[in-house]
């Protein structure tokens, strides 16, 4: 075995999330609205005819396909494909931080600014409608928070003889933060509240600058 082929290599080589090669991709647009009233964010209803999450509220997204050139493109074509605009309508797009979930996708935030020179039309297959919330709304009225507590379990077969402990392992719980928004009769949570909450979080510290 060559060491410095090895030295090399790892010289090299780019690092990244480790199994990513595994992981589905997602990418979503949390869309900025400026109106005569101020700044409001889109938030779009799931059309009861979506296997996944249907009824639910989001924001544009969806899978990055193998087209996608990068994250970003993929979500500008899903924003264009649920509200029936043409790209151009979506300007100013900067990357969020995205997301690794123990679900093995990983998710790509951007927020960007949707024109309103162009109507929206929603493509009923995907969005039943989309609603505008004021952002100050948000800085007046913080979520509620609660946490999903998750334990493993390993299989049946696990070879609990090999590791110290044996069967009284003990193994670590997971805490997950899920906030959740109250807009009128809306309710939003989920991926969309995180999102959202990190935008949020992400204003204030541009505000205390």
């Amino acid at each position: 075995m060559d060491m410095n082929l090895i030295w090399n290599e790892l010289k090299n080589r780019t690092p990244t999330i480790l199994g990513s090669e595994k992981f589905v991709n997602f990418s979503v647009l949390l869309p900025i609205v400026e109106t005569e009233k101020g700044l409001h964010i889109l938030f779009e209803v799931r059309s009861k005819k979506m296997r996944r999450q249907p009824g639910e509220i989001c924001f544009p997204g969806g899978k990055v396909d193998p087209h996608d050139r990068t994250e970003k493109d993929a979500a500008i074509r899903e924003t264009t494909e649920e509200l029936g605009i043409p790209s151009e309508a979506i300007s100013d797009i900067y990357p969020l931080d995205y997301i690794v979930s123990p679900f093995g996708t990983i998710i790509y935030p951007f927020v960007g600014k949707i024109s309103t020179h162009y109507p929206i039309k929603e493509n009923p297959n995907e969005v039943a409608e989309t609603f505008l919330v004021p952002l100050r709304y948000f800085k007046e009225n913080k979520p509620e928070v609660f946490y999903i507590k998750s334990t493993l379990e390993p299989e049946e077969r696990f070879p609990f003889h090999h590791i110290p402990g044996g069967e009284n392992y003990n193994w670590q719980t997971r805490e997950m933060k899920e906030y959740f928004f109250y807009f009128e009769d809306k309710v939003i949570w989920g991926l969309t509240a995180r999102v959202l909450m990190h935008f949020l979080e992400l204003v204030d510290s541009m505000m205390d600058k």
